[in-house]
């Protein structure tokens, strides 16, 4: 409830302080004291809790069933996309790791986009579930080989031309998930080129 323990670990020790810094050094009633800090931990825990999916989206227009479903993707996607960011910190060279940082980005847009319309989750499903977290994996280990003291060209070449591919399959789903949203765009523009033709005869 309310979050992870981070939020409450945070709260406390600040309210710890707050306290003690009420009552010793600036010599607040006690009693004061203690209610001043216990409504900074109350507000801090509220504040400090991290962000919960779909939140601020209305959900009763959607099914349960869909909501459930991209959840359920999202939770497991979204600790690979942490680590494909992480990683392109990691790797040093700057081409590679502006590729994985790509990758990143467009992981990101993607959860972004898929929390924002849950029922668009199946179109990207492939890619949540199998090649986000390849990308993460393929590259953590050209990381670790890059940071060798004597990595191997060769292997380094062969993984960071998968990397490279990996960018096409990640523009892929994006634009497939882009395609799906825009998916009654031509029948709308057909209808409204009709009616427009119908009415002032072009």
């Amino acid at each position: 409830m309310f979050g992870n323990d981070w939020n409450w670990i945070v709260a406390g020790l600040v309210s710890a302080v707050l306290l003690i810094g009420l009552s010793f050094l600036t010599h607040f009633p006690f009693l004061v004291s203690v209610v001043i800090a216990a409504l900074v931990f109350a507000g801090l825990v509220f504040v400090l809790a991290p962000r919960q999916l779909f939140e601020g989206l209305d959900l009763s227009s959607i099914g349960g069933s869909r909501v459930a479903f991209a959840r359920e993707l999202l939770a497991q996607a979204q600790p690979a996309a942490d680590r494909l960011a992480a990683t392109a910190r990691t790797i040093p060279d700057k081409d590679m790791a502006a590729k994985v940082k790509n990758l990143s980005d467009i992981a990101a847009d993607v959860i972004t986009r898929v929390e924002a319309k849950p029922e668009s989750a199946p179109a990207v499903r492939r890619f949540l579930t199998y090649y986000l977290p390849q990308a993460a994996e393929v590259s953590e280990g050209y990381a670790a080989l890059a940071n060798r003291r004597a990595p191997s060209q060769a292997r380094l070449t062969n993984v960071g031309a998968v990397i490279t591919k990996l960018q096409d399959a990640f523009v892929h789903y994006a634009d497939s998930l882009a395609d799906s949203e825009l998916g009654t765009l031509d029948v709308d523009l057909r209808l409204i080129q009709e009616s427009l033709k119908e009415d002032i005869g072009r």
